[in-house]
């Protein structure tokens, strides 16, 4: 428990990250608004007694099952007696440097639209972006739109990238920036027109669109190299289409991508309800406040409705209009 309660407290390093549970917490309901992350409340409630009487299990018959649980509960209570085992709460209290915001929609469909969501990755690759400093050598990514629009012209950004998360049925896609709080207004703009602009007929050209085609297929094959990465990767496409289609077939509906095909779906994405997040250092003690009242998580998933935590962030509906203006 001390080293998960450690684990979240180094979150802090990861606002994107944490920016991402809030958007899907935001965006959905269900099962897919669920938190990956345990809230600090719940490992509160935990201890070596509870974790004692919970036992999982999967492919074993029900006797064998029991025997080997008898065992092992021998062995447990032998060695180890929760009694005598003392819990530390672990306090975290932080404060992040700069803003964090992220906006994005919907894709209808998710995986189970094929081509959507083919289209949907070369659209990611095609927008690009990332830190405005890279440690690991320059070249990644440098033609990519939001490198050449947006942080080649702003040096207030930190980092400024293009992100998806795909399901079977559904999926979000948006834009991440960092920067400091009183450029957090700005950036939001930025965001928006450049996903507007990627909507717009004639915005794209040709050859912005083979680049990141070819970076899509690169990419791709460099990762099915990776035997885990090609296990899991049969895992998935089972679980989805109920067979392992072959990468000449992604490959194939990668070259065929046009330019309608492109403006087409980012109109599509516009077009749905706005998800909106925002994490940073715009008032400090309202944050330590909440993270007292409530824990780290928990204000995680209380972020769309704090964006005031960050101040000078636009709030929602001044963000939509931009989008769905009539």
């Amino acid at each position: 428990l001390r080293k998960v309660k450690a684990e979240l407290g180094e979150l802090s390093n990861n606002p994107q990250g944490l920016l991402l549970e809030a958007v899907h917490s935001a965006g959905y309901s269900g099962a897919l608004a669920y938190p990956l992350l345990a809230s600090e409340s719940a490992l509160n409630r935990l201890n070596g007694s509870i974790l004692e009487e919970f036992v999982a299990h999967l492919g074993l018959n029900m006797k064998n099952f029991y025997l080997l649980l008898n065992h092992f509960s021998m062995i447990y209570r032998l060695f180890f007696d929760p009694k005598n085992q003392i819990l530390h709460m672990l306090g975290v209290i932080f404060v992040v440097k700069g803003a964090h915001v992220a906006i994005a929609f919907e894709v209808p469909g998710g995986w189970k639209k094929e081509r959507e969501a083919i289209v949907l990755t070369v659209l990611q690759m095609l927008m690009g972006g990332g830190g405005s400093f890279s440690a690991g050598g320059p070249g990644k990514g440098m033609h990519s739109r939001l490198y050449l629009r947006v942080l080649n012209e702003y040096q207030q950004l930190q980092s400024f990238s293009a992100f998806n998360s795909i399901f079977n049925n559904t999926g979000l896609f948006g834009i991440y920036a960092n920067t400091s709080s009183d450029f957090v207004a700005k950036a939001v703009d930025i965001a928006a027109k450049e996903l507007i602009a990627i909507a717009s007929p004639g915005q794209v050209s040709h050859v912005q669109l083979q680049r990141a085609k070819e970076s899509t297929k690169s990419a791709v094959l460099m990762n099915l190299e990776s035997r885990m990465i090609a296990s899991e990767d049969i895992g998935r496409q089972i679980l989805t289409y109920g067979e392992r289609r072959p990468v000449e077939q992604f490959l194939k509906a990668v070259d065929e991508i046009t330019l309608i095909d492109i403006t087409k779906i980012a109109q599509k994405i516009i077009s749905s309800p706005l998800t909106m997040a925002s994490y940073g250092d715009g008032n400090h003690q309202l944050i330590n406040n909440l993270i007292q009242a409530f824990g780290l998580v928990t204000l995680i998933m209380l972020l769309p409705c704090l964006c005031l935590a960050v101040i000078n962030v636009p709030n929602y509906e001044s963000v939509s209009r931009k989008f769905h203006a009539k």
